[in-house]
C-alpha cells in the first residue's frame, strides 16, 4: 500500500497561518489566569483587567518571535515583531478614541429625544430643555464663516500655485503659517475687538463668532488647497496652454475640476476644525439660552459653548445639566461624522474619471 505523504508545515520554514492567533489566544489565558490568581491572593484589588491584556501582549510578542526564530529564522522572526509592535500601536491609538465615543454614546443617549432637538433653555432650570437654539446658531455661525473662509483660502492658494513668485508670494506663505499656529482664543479677542471698534464696548454677536471662525479656517483651507492644486501634473497646464487657452480658463477647466476632490475634502475638514471652538465664540458670540437666528443681533449660543456652560454650571438638578452636555457633545459628534461622509460623497462625485 502506498501512504499519502502529509505536508510538514514547521518543516517548510513557516508557521501555519492560525498559530499568531492561537499564540495570542494563548498568552491571553496565561496572563488572565496568573492574574486572577494574584486577585484570589490578595496581590491585587480585584482583577486588573487592563494589567492582564498589556501582560498579555507582552507574553505574546515574545512566544511569536522566539516561535518565529526557531521555525522560520531571524529575518522572518524580526518581520513579525515589528508587525506586532506596529498593530500594537495603532490599537493603542484607537483605543482612546473607541472609548470616547463608546463614553459619549453611552452617557448622551439618556437625553438624545426629540424634546432636546425641539426645546431651547428658555426659563428651564432643571430637567428638560434642549438645544435647540445652540444647534441653529452652530450651523449659522459655522455656515457664514465658511462663506467667508472659503472663497479667500482657495482664490490665495491658486494665487501661491498658479501666479505667485518673489518676495509677496513668500510672504503670504509666512503669514499663512503664522495664522495656522495662531491659538483659537487670538481669533476670538480679534473678531471682538474688531466689532467693539466698530458698534462699540461689549458688543458679542454671531457675526463676530462667524468671523472669528473664519479666521481660523481661512489658513487650513489654504494649506490644504494648494497642496491639492500641487498634485495637478504640469502636463495637463501645458496642454491646456499649448491650446491656446488663457491661464484663467485653464486654472478654471482644468485644474480646479482636477483637484476639486480634494480641495472639497479639505474644506470639510476645515469646517470639522472649527464646528468644536469653544474659545472664540464665547468671546465673540455669547452666551444666550434664547433663540436667536439673526447673525446681527444679540448673543448666538452653539454648541460648544452650550456644552461647556452646562457642564461648568450644573444647576439645582446637576444630573440633568450633565445629561444635555452628554447629548451635546454626541450631537457634535454626529454633525462633524455627517461632514466627513458629505466630504465623501462629494470627493467621489467629482474625482476625476478614468475610464474611457
Amino acid at each position: 500500500m502506498t501512504q499519502t505523504a502529509v505536508p510538514n508545515v514547521y518543516a517548510s520554514g513557516r508557521l501555519p497561518r492560525p498559530a499568531p492567533w492561537l499564540i495570542l489566544a494563548g498568552a491571553l489565558v496565561i496572563s488572565f489566569i496568573a492574574f486572577t490568581l494574584l486577585a484570589m491572593a490578595g496581590a491585587t484589588d480585584g482583577l486588573n483587567i487592563t494589567g492582564a491584556v498589556i501582560v498579555g501582549a507582552l507574553l505574546f510578542a515574545a512566544l511569536l518571535f522566539v516561535s518565529s526564530l526557531l521555525i522560520e529564522g531571524h529575518r522572518r522572526a524580526q518581520d513579525r515583531l515589528i508587525t506586532t509592535l506596529v498593530s500594537a500601536a495603532f490599537l493603542v491609538a484607537l483605543a482612546p478614541l473607541i472609548s470616547l465615543i463608546a463614553t459619549v454614546i453611552v452617557n448622551g443617549s439618556a437625553r438624545f429625544d426629540a424634546t432636546f432637538f425641539t426645546w431651547s433653555m428658555r426659563n428651564i432650570v432643571g430637567e428638560g430643555g434642549g438645544f435647540l437654539h445652540a444647534i441653529i446658531g452652530t450651523v449659522l455661525m459655522t455656515l457664514t464663516a465658511a462663506i467667508i473662509s472659503v472663497p479667500v483660502g482657495l482664490l490665495t492658494s491658486i494665487y501661491l500655485v498658479e501666479y505667485g513668485r518673489g518676495a509677496l508670494a513668500r510672504a503670504i506663505t509666512f503669514l499663512v503659517d503664522v495664522m495656522t499656529g495662531i491659538p483659537s482664543i487670538v481669533a476670538g479677542l480679534f473678531a471682538y475687538a474688531a466689532f467693539a471698534l466698530i458698534f462699540g464696548p461689549g458688543t458679542k454677536i454671531g457675526l463676530a463668532g462667524a468671523i472669528s471662525l473664519a479666521v481660523i479656517m481661512i489658513p487650513v483651507v489654504v494649506r490644504s488647497s494648494e497642496d491639492m492644486l500641487k498634485v495637478v501634473p504640469n502636463e495637463l497646464r501645458e496642454a491646456a496652454l499649448a491650446l491656446g487657452v488663457p491661464r484663467w480658463l485653464m486654472i478654471l477647466k482644468v485644474v480646479l475640476p482636477t483637484a476639486i476632490a480634494g480641495i472639497t475634502t479639505g474644506i470639510m475638514l476645515a469646517i470639522a476644525r472649527v464646528i468644536g471652538e469653544t474659545a472664540p465664540l464665547l468671546i465673540a458670540a455669547g452666551f444666550t439660552n434664547n433663540m436667536n437666528y439673526n447673525l446681527l443681533e444679540g448673543r448666538m449660543q452653539s454648541l460648544p459653548v452650550a456644552v461647556y456652560n452646562s457642564y461648568v454650571s450644573q444647576g439645582v438638578d446637576a444630573q440633568s445639566y450633565l445629561d444635555r452636555a452628554w447629548a451635546g457633545a454626541l450631537t457634535l459628534i454626529l454633525i462633524v461624522m455627517l461632514l466627513n461622509i458629505v466630504a465623501r460623497m462629494i470627493a467621489r462625485y467629482f474625482a476625476p474619471k478614468t475610464g474611457r
